[in-house]
């Protein structure tokens, strides 16, 4: 009776912890929110808290009409799908392998994966060779670094061993191969882990910042993030094309806001339909042996 109290006033707590952390979390979220449909008056006399004052879409509006904007939210929209179909797919084809004893080499890579994922590549380096390559000011800089992370590598392995093997043998009596065992049979089976780390691969690919700051100079191929910190650091940029602020009912503060918004709407749009994936796949992926 004793235990079971002490554990419920322990939920609780835990609760009631992770409830003030969310609200800490959503408050500045929200005051964003708030700051992109409210006028201007409002904004420039320190009126929005937690909830717009003059509630008004013309912030939204102007954002919504910037083709500019537009053009770095479909590269990078591309770029993510992309990208993490080909990371899942090049992911699963290395990590299959992993995960069988039999693999002679199996034990060698490891150990290089891992030294990858602890020591990174000094950035100089780095550079060079990603220009020697030909990627340098290339849209598919974007793409191909990204294909593979060690981190999510071994999720994947992990998440594989736990195949069993009778099952294994059995379809390859049947003449299964390789190939056909892993694309017919375990990744069919494996939605928890590819939608964990679709998640992983998808939100690194939608937010890459300093990647394309480093290899792109073409401001036709900047993804959504550059753009967003031009619209943040250069009122010439984001106000390109406004003749008079005087009749209009919108700042660089609510612009600003709402291209804040405009950028993490998809990911938060995409995460309930994964949800019920993540915990799941990520536990079964870094616990089992």
């Amino acid at each position: 009776m004793f235990e079971a109290r002490r554990e419920k006033i322990f939920v609780f707590g835990i609760t009631v912890v992770l409830i003030l952390f969310s609200i800490i979390a959503l408050v500045p979220l929200l005051s964003v929110i708030a700051t992109s449909f409210s006028s201007k008056s409002a904004v420039d006399m320190n009126l929005v808290t937690l909830w717009p004052k003059q509630f008004t879409l013309d912030s939204w509006g102007y954002i919504i009409d910037r083709p500019d904007l537009w053009k770095s939210f479909f590269l990078t929209l591309i770029t993510t799908l992309i990208g993490t179909a080909l990371a899942l797919l090049m992911t699963a084809l290395l990590a299959y392998p992993l995960s069988k004893p039999e693999f002679r080499w199996g034990s060698v890579i490891m150990i290089g994966v891992v030294v990858a994922m602890i020591f990174k590549a000094p950035i100089v380096p780095y550079f060079l060779t990603v220009r020697a390559i030909g990627l340098y000011d290339n849209p598919l800089v974007l793409i191909i670094p990204h294909i593979l992370n060690p981190f999510n590598l071994i999720i994947m392995r992990t998440f594989f061993k736990q195949f069993s093997k009778e099952l294994e043998e059995a379809a390859f009596l049947e003449g299964c191969g390789y190939f056909r065992m892993l694309f017919q049979m375990v990744l069919p089976l494996s939605k928890a882990v590819l939608a964990t780390l679709a998640l992983f691969y998808g939100v690194v690919l939608w937010n890459q910042f300093q990647h394309p700051l480093f290899f792109l100079q073409n401001p036709d191929w900047f993804p959504l993030q550059i753009k967003i910190r031009q619209f943040i650091t250069d009122d010439n940029v984001i106000l390109a094309g406004v003749t008079s602020m005087i009749d209009q009912n919108y700042n660089e503060r609510t612009l600003r806001a709402a291209t804040v918004i405009f950028a993490i709407v998809p990911i938060i749009m995409v995460y309930p339909f994964l949800q019920k994936y993540f915990v799941k796949g990520a536990m079964i992926g870094s616990v089992k042996g």
